[in-house]
């Protein structure tokens, strides 16, 4: 290979290789930016005058956020929307979040589109760290239900109750009622890949060392102070 060719071809390797920087540096900011958005979310809830109990935060084991949850139907609905899930370590504190999509439709009496900041209080951590086949379903194989609200345990309804999942959304839009029913969450391989750098099973990531990262720092801290 001559000394010119050896250029050009040193040249393609460089370029190739930035422009694969590129992507995935990309790919990272996407992940990271839900991340940021989903410690948003939980700021947002914890300023609101009915907001998710702190009793109900300290005793649950699990979570997941999926800020702007499009939301949208006439008669039939459909839901998609994306965000992270975390649970809570032996020790009390938060783990490294996992990211989940959610999917799925409804029957009722609804019109109009809406984007959704949507939070799940989980009871039991198992439920996020052993889910088969990467997915179950709302409703299905979890019971749902809309959560209690106010700042202490003298809430309405009653946290100890027989529900599974308790739900809250933060609605913006038009949009008559909404229902978690039948809806799918699944895990995201392909964001926990690209965010993290391998491919890891679920329950793996919940159980690394707590990341440095500035976004899932961030975000732990946004959760641990709505306790």
């Amino acid at each position: 290979m001559t000394h010119n060719k050896l250029r050009k071809f040193s040249a393609y390797v460089l370029a190739g290789l930035l422009l694969t920087s590129g992507m995935t540096a990309g790919a990272q900011e996407k992940e990271q930016k839900k991340m940021t958005d989903a410690a948003t979310v939980l700021s947002d809830f914890a300023g609101m005058k009915e907001s998710i109990p702190s009793e109900l935060i300290a005793v649950t084991e699990g979570i997941i956020v999926i800020p702007k949850m499009i939301n949208a139907g006439f008669v039939v609905g459909a839901k998609r929307g994306k965000g992270v899930a975390m649970v809570k370590n032996a020790d009390g504190t938060w783990s490294n979040p996992v990211f989940v999509t959610m999917t799925g439709g409804s029957i009722g009496a609804q019109i109009g589109v809406q984007s959704v900041d949507l939070v799940l209080v989980f009871k039991h951590r198992k439920s996020l760290t052993e889910i088969k086949k990467s997915s179950f379903t709302l409703g299905g194989d979890l019971s749902v239900a809309a959560g209690p609200v106010g700042r202490s345990s003298s809430a309405n309804t009653d946290y100890k109750l027989e529900a599974e999942v308790y739900s809250y959304s933060r609605s913006k839009g038009l949009f008559a009622g909404i229902t978690l029913n039948g809806a799918s969450l699944d895990i995201d391989n392909q964001a926990n890949q690209k965010y993290y750098g391998q491919t890891e099973k679920v329950k793996d990531i919940f159980e690394a060392k707590p990341s440095k990262k500035e976004e899932v720092v961030l975000l732990k801290q946004k959760l641990t102070a709505m306790q």
